[in-house]
């Protein structure tokens, strides 16, 4: 098996990178959506959630209302770090088990927003960062996401740094150019990985 840690900026089109790697063939560990998952309604994740943050944090519909979540969290460190040790042992749990059950043979991506920020890129054989330009992020998220500049740029910061993410990098896929010059790229990472 080779475990390979996935990663870049929002923006720079990790996910592209991630579709690409399971349409060759990969098992792809999505470190968000395990996250929505282990907060479903009737998880003990919920519950643990509820617990922290009070009921306010719930739809009429017993779901998690996650804007009102993210207003708690997002620029307040000590909260966040609450919400990160609930869901972050859950997420690890849900991980593993989708790695064991992809055999001993795969290559297993482990799609993760934040490897950088929360210091995991040692748990990997390969770490691949998706990489582009702060502009071309910029534009991105204003453009195709519908952000407004303010709020995209404030997601930025609270990211790791272009910096810190390609200190870490084994391979460095560069996004900064049109979706053509992407697929040849992740096919050749994909060729040496399978291979």
């Amino acid at each position: 098996m080779v475990k390979v840690g996935l990663t870049g900026g929002i923006g720079a089109g990790k996910s592209e990178v991630s579709r690409l790697f399971a349409g060759y063939g990969a098992v792809v560990v999505d470190a968000d959506r395990i996250a929505r998952e282990v907060v479903e309604p009737g998880t003990p994740g919920l519950a643990a959630v509820v617990a922290e943050f009070g009921e306010e944090v719930l739809t009429a519909d017993g779901a998690l209302d996650r804007p009102k979540l993210g207003s708690l969290v997002f620029g307040d460190d000590e909260r966040r770090a609450a919400l990160n040790a609930i869901v972050h042992p859950l997420v690890g749990e849900r991980s593993a088990e989708l790695e064991r059950a992809a055999g001993p043979d795969a290559v297993v991506v482990h799609d993760v927003p934040l490897l950088v920020e929360n210091g995991l890129a040692p748990l990997y054989d390969e770490v691949v960062v998706v990489d582009a330009s702060c502009a071309t992020r910029l534009d991105r998220l204003v453009r195709l996401r519908g952000m407004d500049e303010q709020e995209a740029r404030a997601r930025m910061a609270a990211q790791a740094s272009r910096e810190e993410r390609l200190a870490v990098a084994d391979v460095v896929i560069d996004n900064d150019g049109p979706l053509a010059q992407l697929e040849p790229q992740v096919r050749r990472v994909w060729e040496r990985l399978a291979g």
